[in-house]
């Protein structure tokens, strides 16, 4: 029998790991605000598909599998490292334009894979969705009440992603983006760099 209090206390738990400010959510923003709303949700899209992947692992048990392997974790670490420096990069590099953008050029049809690869190189992800499971199910709850609450957290994944793309995809947040953008992807690039550098501090800690 699948217990309502263990399914409303993991959903809860997943809820507030995922609604917080991380790049994930910050990098949705970002795209929505930049670039209008299909391209946000493209990447909300994205982001959804990579958190709904981890959880189907942790749900099959490789999570914690992954979880206990030192080396797994640390590469997936520096990849994640690496692609959150990237994404500074690209936000710093985008500060220093004149003007932003046309969205005809920025290749906004790839936004999807991009959301996706985001959420696959974040090691943060897996121990979210180990965390929320450990709060609301045990080792005596059946493979139903897994699923269950495996699509449910995936659900609500997908809806943070959704809400974060349209709330920033705004006419007023846009207009607020066009002009502060230079501050504003100046920000994004110094919150993906400090996200990216305590991850491979992070690694490196575990490595010693």
């Amino acid at each position: 029998m699948i217990d309502l209090a263990s399914l409303a206390a993991t959903a809860a738990a997943f809820f507030l790991v995922t609604v917080s400010p991380g790049p994930a959510n910050i990098g949705c923003a970002s795209v929505a605000m930049s670039l209008g709303r299909p391209a946000g949700l493209r990447f909300a899209l994205g982001l959804a598909l990579g958190l709904t992947f981890w959880g189907l692992l942790a749900a099959t048990g490789m999570g914690a599998v992954l979880q206990a392997s030192e080396t797994a974790l640390i590469g997936m670490k520096l990849l994640g490292a690496a692609y959150l420096l990237w994404l500074a990069y690209a936000s710093a590099r985008s500060a220093t334009r004149p003007q932003k953008m046309d969205q005809a050029t920025t290749g906004h049809g790839h936004w999807l894979w991009r959301g996706l690869l985001l959420n696959l190189t974040n090691p943060k992800a897996v121990f979210a969705w180990m965390a929320a499971l450990a709060v609301g199910l045990d080792p005596t709850d059946g493979i139903a009440a897994v699923a269950l609450a495996t699509v449910i957290c995936a659900g609500l994944g997908l809806v943070n992603y959704i809400a974060w793309a349209m709330l920033f995809s705004l006419d007023g947040v846009m207009a607020l983006y066009a002009r502060s953008r230079r501050a504003i992807d100046a920000a994004v690039a110094a919150l993906f760099a400090i996200a990216g550098l305590g991850l491979i501090k992070s690694a490196l800690s575990r490595a010693a």
